[in-house]
This record gives structure tokens, C-alpha cells and sequence, in this order.
């Protein structure tokens, strides 16, 4: 009984520690559960850190609540044992039945604390591995961004032509796309590590390991360090390859648009230089050798390459343009590519090339004109024959003549000094208004001005608009004015008129007439007294035509506008060396005497002038004498010549006023001739006609009182052919 009860007791001791260790488990559960589920809580708000202070600080306490699960494993499992042992030492109470309710829960309690610290345990061990593959993000980012940035310095440098630079502006909006998909993944693991590393103790020396020949697993805090240090490393690389990536991306596109819109526009400019070149190139083309060409058509090709010189104007600002766009490529960095550098270097060459050809042809059309074209002289150049050639002087057009056999040259035509040579056989004319008359008589005919007409000649004058006497004329403008009066001439007269040889004739004669020193200008009043005065035309009508070249708006003219008139006929005999038996070179002494007759008034109008010159002034008495030497040049006179038996007497006529019936032909009177009987002091009739009747008779009672006249009377009265001029002036000279 005593053992029995000793053992009750034991049983009962037992059974009270067990009860006290189960209160006491479930005190302890109670608290561990709470603070399970409090470390619970707080690894789930922490979820989106790494080894942070907080997350060590819950592994800290996880590894004690961990440590006295561990501590109280042994209790557990002491009370689990024993609980058949405690239920059964209460029977079937309700005592029993809450025991073993309390013991069910306290097994499921402690079940699910095993469980939640393992999942706990689980949940901070994920989130040092999403560290990890943040850190794993980080070194991929890096790569990628330098891959991107090996690729796009690739694309260097920038193209040179439209094509490449296209590409390559592809690839830039490409890149960008990249860039923008890229950008929120780059910001959000920056920003998880920077969230990451501000928790973090600032990184300082790490300490050396001891017992380094021992290998031993890092501790949590030097895998954190290690993670922490990579992180940043990365990050910054990162970091610092993106914004680099993306300034370099940005200049790099704009560069490359900028380029692009240089070069369109380059490429468009020389596209558009291109077409006009080619339009020119083929107007050069179409374009006839000048050598081709006729000479009627010289002006209109000369008007149509003008006209295209100014219709190309625009391209030379097309061709600055476009050099100064592909100079604006420089400063870009742009290196044109060779075909453009080729087609651009070709387009300045062709247009520099269509430039100097449009240059030439202008200048060959012009000299072509001058020397072939209506005004030029090359139609002249038929005037002469071989071995001469004509000439002309480069800087007034006066021309000259080339002698190749005698290698000589001379201002006269070969003609006019073969005609000047044959006036040498009319200086046995005795009388020096006949000699004169004659000699111009000849060149008047030589030059073909006993076809023109007053009245043509003054209407080509005025065709020419030469209406101001003071004028000068260059050699061009007189070839003009004769021209046209010998193309009217050869209209009526072809086989007498010779236009090339008549106009460099005439132009000769009044070169010598009145530019001596061949300067190359003519006054076009001396231009007209010239012409009119060997011009065709009845006498008195010729004085009217003169005096209207000088006469003022009035109809009057002045002493110095008569001198003016005088000063340039006198030239006329002073060319033939004739000029001193008309009173020489001064012509103040018969302007004088022109305006005594006219009783001294201050103007004189053109009856004056005329009944003047009708009186035959010594200085102008060569022209009426010129007048009946070409109207004696084909009368036929029925008598027969007393000296030379000349029959019937052709041209003049002198029948003696002394003698009946003593006639002489006009050879032997200007010669001076005579026969027995006939002194050369007797009078004499002239007649450049066939006499009447009347003037017959008149001559046979001339005849009869002559018949009584003695010698002395003779001597006493002289007469002569012409109106004397006293040549030494009283007075002032004249103003010329």
C-alpha cells in the first residue's frame, strides 16, 4: 500500500509538472505566436527592400523565436508523449475532455508556428535572391547600353549623300524607339537601387579576414556589402551610359537631320542646276559654226545669243547657291560622298564651260558682224584685186591698201591713183577754171556722182538723219550713207555701178577731200557739199540745195554760215592742187564780196546767194565751168576747126569774134594753139551747144564792129570768164 501510494504520488507529481509545463507552453506559445505574427506583418510591409537594417533585424529575431522553438521542441514533444498517460489519469471527466482539447490545440498551434517561421524564414531568403537578380538587371542594362552605344558610333561619321544619311536617320528613329521601350525599365531598377543603397551604411575599407586559410561561408553582412557594392557600381554605370547614350543619341539625330536637310536641299539645288545645264548644253549645241552662218542673219544670231545670255543669268545665282549650301556642309562634319563631290565639281565645269561659249560666240558674232555684217567694210574688200589688198586701220576704221608684190602700203585705192595719175594729161590746159573743171569732171564720172540726182541725195541725207552740220561722222557711218545712194544708183544703172568700188572710191576721194590726216571723221556738212556738188542737177537748183545746207530755220544765212559753205567747197580744187587760181585757201575775201552784192546786210537770203554765184565768183567759178564741161561732152558742132581741121567740133566751141568764120575746137584753144592771122588776145565766143540762129547773127555783128577795134582797144578791155575777188581784205577777218 505504501509502494501504491508512493507511486500515486510520483504519477501525481508527474502529472502536476506535466500540467505546469503545459500551462507554461501555452503562456510561452500565447507570446510566440504573437510575436510571429508580428515579424509576419512586418516581412510583408518590408517586401520591397534588400538586407536592409529592418530586414536584418527581423532575420535577427526569426533566428531567436527560431532558436526557442527549438529550445521548447523537447517540452513538446515530452508533453505530446505524455498526454495518453494525463487523459486517462482523469478519466472520462469533462476535465479529461478540455485536457485533451487543450493538448489538440496546443499541437496545432505548434504546428502552425513551425510552419509560419519557416515561411517566414522562406520569405526573407526570396527577397535577398530579388536583390540578386536586380543586381543580374543592372549588369544586363549595362551591356545593352553599351552595345547600343558600339552601334550607334558605328554609324560615324556622317554620310555623304542623301541615301546613306537616310539610313542612317532610319536608325536614329529607330535607336529613339529603342530608347523610349527602354527608359521606364532603366528608371524603375534605378530606382530600386537607389532605394536600396540609401538604407545602406556608406561604403568604407573592408576588413581583412582572418584565418584566411580557413574557408568559411560569408556572413549575411558581407554578402549584403558585396551585393551593396555591386549594386552601386552598376547603377552608376548604368546610370551614367544611359544619360551618356541618350545626349550622344540626341546630338548624333540632330546632327544627322541637320545634314539631311543640307544635303536635300543640296541635292535638290543641283537637280534643279542640272536640268538648266542640260537645257543650255543643248541650246550650245543646236548652235551653227559663225563661219556657217549668213551674214543677213548675223544681227538676229547675235540678238538670240544675247537674249540667252540674259535668259541663263538666273542660273549663275542657281550655281552660287548651290556652292554656298555644300560649303555650309563643312561646319556639319559632312564629307560628301565622291559621286556627289564629282557631280558637283561637273556642274560648276559645264556651267563655267557654257559661260565662256556663250562669251566667245557673242564676241565671234560681233566681230563677224563688224567685219561681214550691212556695216562693215568687208564688202569693200572686192574693190580691189590681186596683188592688193584692202585694210583698215584698227583704231578709225580708215581704210588702207596692202600692195603684196611691192610689200608697200597707201591710204589711196589703186584706182583713184591710177585716176590721179591720168589728171596729169589735163595740165596742158591753159586756163585754170577749165583745168579744174575737167579734172573734177573725170572723178565725178570715176565715181559714178554724174548718176545722182540733188534730190535722191537729199533724201538719203535725210534717211541717215543727217540734219546737224556740226556733226562728225566715223568712217562706219559715211560707208552707211554711200552705200545707200550706190545700192539706189545700181538700181538704175547696174552695168555702170559697181557698189563696192564706187563706195570705197568716193569714201577715198573724201577722205582726201576733207580728213587729210585720216583721224576717221567727216563734218556732215562737208559730207554733203561734197556730194551735192558733183552730184547731177541743173546749176542754179544746185546753188538753192547749197545754200539750204547752211541757211538758218529763217531761210537766211549769215557770213559765218556762208564761210562755212565756201570753206568746204574750196577743198574740193585744193585736193587737185588747183586752189590758188581760185584764190587760194582764204575764202573771207568772196564771203565779202557775196555780201557787198547783197548790200552789206547781215543776212543774205538764197536770191542774194544765187544772183551771186551767177556773176561766177572767182572762188567758185570752177563749178558753173564744171556744169558746161558735161554739157559740152557730147555736143556736135557743124564746123570745122581752123587749126586741126577737126570736123564736125565736138565739146566746145569757140568761134572768133574778129574773124568770119574762124572756129576752134575746144583742144586746140585750151592749148593755146594758134593760126596765121588769129592772135590769142582776139575775143572769143564759147558755146558747149549747138548754136541757133539767132546767136548767129549776134556773133556776125559782134564780128563787124570788132572788124574796126584797133589793138589798143583790146588791151584796154579784157574780158574775163569769171567775177574777181580782191584778195587783200579791208577790215577784220571773218569768223570761221
Amino acid at each position: 500500500a505504501s509502494e501504491r501510494v508512493e507511486k500515486l504520488e510520483n504519477e501525481l507529481k508527474q502529472l502536476q509538472n506535466l500540467l505546469q509545463e503545459l500551462e507554461g507552453c501555452l503562456g510561452w506559445l500565447q507570446d510566440t505566436e504573437s510575436a510571429v505574427d508580428t515579424l509576419a506583418n512586418a516581412a510583408d510591409k518590408e517586401d520591397f527592400l534588400q538586407d536592409s537594417a529592418e530586414v536584418k533585424e527581423l532575420k535577427h529575431r526569426l533566428r531567436d523565436i527560431q532558436a526557442e522553438i527549438d529550445a521548447h521542441n523537447d517540452i513538446f514533444k515530452s508533453i505530446d508523449g505524455n498526454r495518453h498517460k494525463m487523459v486517462k489519469v482523469l478519466g472520462n471527466s469533462e476535465e479529461a475532455a478540455l485536457l485533451q482539447h487543450r493538448l489538440d490545440d496546443m499541437n496545432q498551434r505548434w504546428s502552425d508556428l513551425k510552419n509560419k517561421s519557416v515561411n517566414i524564414r522562406a520569405h526573407l531568403e526570396a527577397n535577398a535572391e530579388r536583390w540578386n537578380r536586380l543586381l543580374a538587371s543592372l549588369e544586363e542594362l549595362s551591356k545593352w547600353l553599351n552595345l547600343k552605344n558600339e552601334t550607334l558610333s558605328r554609324q560615324m561619321p556622317i554620310g555623304g549623300d542623301v541615301q546613306t544619311l537616310l539610313q542612317q536617320h532610319d536608325h536614329c528613329r529607330a535607336l529613339r524607339h529603342e530608347l523610349m521601350d527602354k527608359e521606364e525599365t532603366i528608371v524603375t531598377a534605378l530606382d530600386s537601387a537607389r532605394l536600396f543603397l540609401a538604407d545602406q551604411p556608406i561604403e568604407g575599407p573592408e576588413e581583412p579576414r582572418r584565418h584566411l586559410h580557413v574557408k568559411t561561408e560569408p556572413t549575411p553582412e558581407e554578402r549584403a556589402q558585396r551585393i551593396a557594392k555591386a549594386v552601386r557600381k552598376q547603377s552608376t554605370e548604368v546610370k551614367e551610359n544611359w544619360e551618356q547614350l541618350k545626349t550622344h543619341a540626341s546630338n548624333w539625330q540632330k546632327q544627322v537631320e541637320k545634314a539631311l536637310e543640307k544635303l536635300q536641299e543640296l541635292q535638290k539645288a543641283m537637280d534643279d542646276l542640272e536640268a538648266h545645264v542640260i537645257t543650255a548644253e543643248g541650246v550650245r549645241t543646236d548652235w551653227q559654226p559663225v563661219g556657217d552662218l549668213l551674214i543677213d542673219s548675223l544681227q538676229d544670231h547675235i540678238d538670240k545669243t544675247t537674249a540667252f545670255k540674259e535668259e541663263i543669268t538666273p542660273v549663275k545665282q542657281e550655281v552660287k547657291i548651290l556652292n554656298d549650301l555644300a560649303s555650309q556642309l563643312s561646319p556639319l562634319d559632312v564629307s560628301l560622298s565622291p559621286k556627289i563631290s564629282h557631280q558637283l565639281d561637273d556642274l560648276n565645269m559645264r556651267w563655267k564651260l557654257i559661260q565662256v561659249a556663250v562669251e566667245d560666240r557673242i564676241k565671234q558674232l560681233q566681230e563677224a558682224y563688224r567685219d561681214f555684217g550691212p556695216s562693215s567694210q568687208h564688202f569693200l574688200s572686192t574693190s580691189v584685186q590681186l596683188p592688193w589688198q584692202r585694210a583698215v586701220s584698227h583704231n578709225n576704221k580708215v581704210p588702207y591698201y596692202i600692195n603684196h608684190q611691192t610689200q608697200s602700203t597707201c591710204w589711196d585705192h589703186p584706182k583713184m591713183t591710177e585716176l590721179f595719175h591720168s589728171l596729169g594729161d589735163l595740165n596742158n590746159v591753159r586756163f585754170s577754171a577749165y583745168r579744174t573743171a575737167m579734172k573734177i569732171r573725170r572723178l565725178q564720172k570715176a565715181l559714178c556722182l554724174d548718176l545722182l540726182e540733188l534730190h535722191t541725195a537729199q533724201r538719203v541725207f535725210d534717211q541717215h538723219k543727217l540734219t546737224q552740220n556740226e556733226q562728225l561722222l566715223n568712217v562706219t557711218e559715211v560707208i552707211n550713207c554711200l552705200t545707200t545712194i550706190y545700192d539706189g544708183l545700181e538700181q538704175n544703172h547696174k552695168d555702170l555701178v559697181n557698189v563696192p568700188l564706187c563706195v570705197d572710191m568716193c569714201l577715198n576721194w573724201l577722205l582726201n577731200v576733207f580728213d587729210t590726216g585720216r583721224s576717221g571723221r567727216i563734218r556732215v556738212l562737208s559730207l554733203k557739199i561734197g556730194l551735192m556738188c558733183l552730184s547731177k542737177g541743173h546749176l542754179e537748183e544746185k546753188y538753192k540745195y547749197l545754200f539750204k545746207q547752211v541757211a538758218e530755220p529763217t531761210d537766211l544765212c549769215d557770213q559765218r554760215s556762208l564761210s562755212l559753205l565756201l570753206h568746204d567747197a574750196v577743198q574740193i580744187p585744193r585736193q587737185l592742187g588747183e586752189v590758188a587760181s581760185f584764190g587760194g585757201s582764204n575764202i573771207e575775201p568772196s564771203v565779202r564780196s557775196c555780201f557787198q552784192h547783197g548790200q552789206n546786210k547781215p543776212e543774205i537770203d538764197v536770191k542774194h546767194f544765187v544772183e551771186w554765184m551767177r556773176l561766177e565768183p572767182q572762188s567758185m567759178v570752177w563749178l558753173p565751168v564744171l556744169h558746161r564741161v558735161a554739157a559740152a561732152e557730147t555736143a556736135k558742132h557743124q564746123a570745122k576747126c581752123n587749126i586741126c581741121k577737126e570736123y564736125p567740133i565736138v565739146g566746145f566751141r569757140y568761134r572768133s569774134l574778129k574773124h568770119f568764120n574762124y572756129d576752134i575746137c575746144q583742144s586746140c584753144f585750151f592749148s593755146g594753139r594758134t593760126s596765121k592771122g588769129h592772135k590769142l588776145h582776139y575775143p572769143m565766143v564759147e558755146y558747149c551747144t549747138p548754136t541757133t540762129s539767132g546767136e548767129d547773127v549776134r556773133d556776125f555783128t559782134k564780128v563787124l564792129k570788132n572788124k574796126f577795134r584797133s589793138k589798143k582797144y583790146f588791151a584796154k578791155h579784157p574780158r574775163l570768164g569769171y567775177l574777181p575777188v580782191q584778195t587783200v581784205l579791208e577790215g577784220e577777218n571773218l569768223e570761221m
